[in-house]
């Protein structure tokens, strides 16, 4: 049997325990080295580990030489986001184009610069011929971001120039990456609907004058159709999870990778597989799970006891997958509020109610209202807690119809456009590779010949 679809084997087991016993760092040794675990220090603050000018995350603030705790706010390139949205959902239009130039370009584009821009990525809404048949359909997946990474770097073999790092290459790379990331999420996820599910097989070619929510939509449902809310709120959605900082795990990512000199769709795809993780971009699958079982335990959705009582399970390891988590509330960063969180959840009742889940709603807004005040009196904590953008972005996309596995392919076609702004800046002020110090804790051993073993 290939060892691609063998078991763990006794011999692997043990093995394992060979490595478990000769690789396990103790804990203590952590403090005496003055380690900060997961680049954090003991309060949360991460080590200073580069500079940018793309975004900035705010949750406290200095007063007296004293961190003080403060609604949560999130800049792009130096515009407060709720101003930036409110901007264009005041003029009733969508967002996504416009706010990828802010991020790659630093200003706001003006009417002229916003049309050519919008026009530049409707033409590269396009794949090599044959990719779809070739690549995606080839190989389906169970997994939609397997799917997405190994399209990326088969894409790297279509591209006359992969390995040109000077910025007008890389700028060319990253908006052609942008515009077909919508399309290598979808048609990925309809060849595993196809050939693992055995359902109907959907591949619907994009359009160029419409945007980029409007075209997942169209990409992903059988008749291409769609309200005028449901494309609002997902470009929303797209644009609120676009961006947060360089020190999240897959943008850092991107600086590490990019400041070794490699290829654009290398630096992607190893971004890709940082946000795969379910501590990072799969925190809504999660919260969508969590509320199902939820569902499942009360017989009353409007009982805050039988709420209480289930959320307290959550925490005692009693419910759920007992991790002792809930879900969708609490961040690396803010305390008091997720600014994105905040911004989204008008538009998240509006929904709702469009789509006739208003009870859904108003228990996701009880869990956000007790799930602080309970963690808070059974967990001793540094800071406080309050729900995160991914609390509602699985509801959100449950309510588009968007299947499950393309929670985190989501947050990709948003998060490209980050990683692309990073690479850049990363290339643009590239010194010296990043390398990290790790001190080894080792003792020096003895060389025994095998005979003697």
């Amino acid at each position: 049997m290939s060892g691609f679809n063998m078991k763990v084997t006794p011999e692997i087991a043990r093995l394992t325990d060979i490595c478990f016993e000769n690789s396990q760092i103790p804990v203590e040794l952590y403090g005496k080295y003055d380690v900060k675990r997961g680049l954090r220090d003991l309060n949360g603050q991460g080590v200073l580990a580069g500079l940018t000018k793309i975004s900035k995350v705010q949750a406290y603030r200095i007063e007296d030489g004293k961190k003080i705790p403060c609604e949560g706010e999130l800049y792009y390139r130096g515009i407060n986001v709720e101003d930036l949205t409110q901007g264009f959902i005041r003029d009733d239009r969508l967002g996504f184009e416009e706010v990828t130039y802010l991020l790659l370009f630093g200003r706001l584009p003006n009417l002229a610069e916003l049309e050519d821009f919008t026009q530049l990525l409707g033409t590269q809404r396009s794949l090599p011929r044959n990719f779809v048949r070739d690549v995606i359909m080839k190989a389906p997946s169970k997994d939609m971001m397997n799917t997405l990474s190994r399209s990326v770097l088969t894409l790297y073999s279509y591209d006359s120039n992969p390995e040109d790092i000077s910025l007008p290459n890389v700028l060319r790379q990253c908006l052609n990456l942008i515009s077909v990331f919508p399309m290598l999420s979808v048609y990925g996820y309809q060849a595993y609907n196809h050939y693992i599910k055995g359902k109907s097989l959907y591949i619907h070619h994009p359009s160029r004058e419409l945007s980029t929510a409007e075209n997942i939509l169209r990409l992903l449902r059988p008749d291409k159709k769609y309200t005028k809310l449901e494309a609002m709120i997902l470009d929303l959605a797209l644009i609120l999870h676009m961006e947060h900082g360089g020190g999240n795990n897959s943008t850092f990512t991107t600086h590490v990778v990019s400041s070794s000199g490699t290829d654009t769709y290398s630096a992607i795809a190893a971004a890709l597989g940082s946000l795969k993780g379910p501590k990072h971009g799969g925190a809504n699958i999660k919260v969508v799970k969590m509320f199902k079982d939820l569902e499942k335990n009360i017989t009353d959705f409007e009982d805050e006891d039988q709420v209480a009582a289930y959320l307290r399970k959550l925490l005692h390891k009693e419910a759920f997958d007992k991790r002792g988590l809930i879900y969708g509330i609490g961040h690396a960063i803010y305390s008091i509020s997720d600014p994105r969180a905040k911004i989204f959840k008008g538009f998240v009742e509006k929904l709702a109610e469009e789509k006739g889940r208003h009870k859904e709603y108003e228990l996701y807004n009880m869990v956000e209202r007790l799930a602080p005040q309970i963690i808070g009196e059974e967990r001793h904590i540094y800071k406080g807690v309050s729900a995160n953008v991914d609390f509602y972005s699985g509801f959100v996309y449950s309510m588009l119809d968007l299947p499950m596995e393309l929670y985190t392919p989501m947050f990709a076609v948003a998060r490209i456009v980050g990683w692309s702004a990073h690479r850049m800046e990363e290339l643009l002020n590239m010194d010296k590779i990043i390398r990290p110090a790790y001190e080894n804790v080792q003792e020096d051993v003895i060389y025994r010949a095998l005979s003697e073993r």
